[in-house]
């Protein structure tokens, strides 16, 4: 402190010479340097410091925000991707799922349409049969009604031909005998 003075008193002082020199030290003029930058110091301090560390602070908090937001968002896309690849895979084996209840149910309908088609085929054949086994019976029927008709016919004519009304008595009780056994 006590160099600063003596240099202030030098600046005052004038030094008596006229120096004219670039190289020259000039007492008055570094003590009024010094006072300026001081003073401009100060100066800056009161209305520049302030603004420029707040925009400095500002800026980085802006700069930290960015990257926190950045982190973030590569966070929830990370848990996006999970989530996707989680519903992917869940969409797949449903997917599965459904294929494989479709070839079951196209199995069933199969094996369904299957015993349906062999159960009408039963049916068929069992009423063909029926029908045969009808048709068979009527014809029978109706050849048994021929012969018998033919017959009684031939025995008439020849029961006329040798019969008596004795014999005739005998024949017709025996019939009926016969009749009542049957």
């Amino acid at each position: 402190m006590a160099e600063i003075l003596n240099l202030a008193l030098l600046a005052f002082s004038g030094g008596g010479e006229a120096s004219g020199g670039l190289l020259d030290v000039n007492p008055g003029l570094i003590f009024w340097v010094v006072v300026t930058f001081i003073f401009l110091l100060l100066v800056l301090k009161k209305i520049a410091w302030k603004p420029i560390l707040a925009s400095l602070d500002e800026r980085e908090a802006l700069i930290k925000d960015s990257i926190d937001s950045a982190e973030k968002a590569q966070k929830e896309a990370e848990k996006l991707l999970k989530k996707n690849e989680a519903n992917l895979a869940k969409a797949e084996e449903q997917a599965q799922k459904v294929i494989a209840q479709g070839r079951e149910y196209a199995e069933k309908v199969k094996s369904q349409m299957l015993e349906e088609s062999k159960s009408e085929a039963a049916r068929m054949i069992k009423e063909a049969t029926a029908q045969i086994e009808r048709k068979n019976q009527e014809a029978f029927n109706k050849l048994k009604d021929q012969v018998a008709e033919i017959a009684i016919e031939a025995a008439e004519k020849i029961i006329r031909e040798n019969l008596d009304k004795e014999k005739q008595t005998k024949l017709i009780d025996k019939y009926l005998k016969d009749l009542n056994k049957n």
